[in-house]
C-alpha cells in the first residue's frame, strides 16, 4: 500500500446577493474542465442549503503540483465580480491508498 498526501481545497463563498443562480451555473465549466484533469480526484461548488449568498467548495487533488497547474491565476473576472468575501483553506493531509 503506498503512502502520499492529498491537497484539499475547502471553504465557503459569499456571493452578492441574488447572484448564487448565476455563480454556480457559470462554475459549472470550472467543475467539468477540474474533474477532466489529471490530479483531480473530485471537485463540487455547490449551493448552501441555509444561507441564500453562500456557495461550499471542496477540490480534492492528487499533488500540489496538479492544483497549481489546473489553478492557474484562479477564477477569472466574471466570477470574481461576484464575491463579496470568501474564507477557502488549502490542506494537506496524509493518504494512505488500500491498492
Amino acid at each position: 500500500m503506498a503512502n502520499r498526501t492529498l491537497v484539499i481545497v475547502s471553504g465557503r463563498i459569499y456571493v452578492r446577493a441574488g447572484s448564487r443562480d448565476d455563480f454556480l451555473r457559470r462554475s459549472a465549466e470550472a467543475i467539468v474542465k477540474a474533474r477532466n484533469t489529471t490530479g483531480c480526484r473530485d471537485f463540487v461548488v455547490a449551493a448552501d442549503p441555509l444561507e441564500p449568498d453562500r456557495v461550499n467548495v471542496y477540490e480534492e487533488w492528487e499533488s500540489q503540483e496538479a492544483l497549481v497547474d489546473f489553478r492557474g491565476d484562479g477564477p477569472g473576472e466574471d466570477l470574481s465580480a461576484s464575491i463579496v468575501r470568501a474564507s477557502v483553506s488549502e490542506h494537506v493531509v496524509p493518504f494512505r491508498d488500500p491498492r
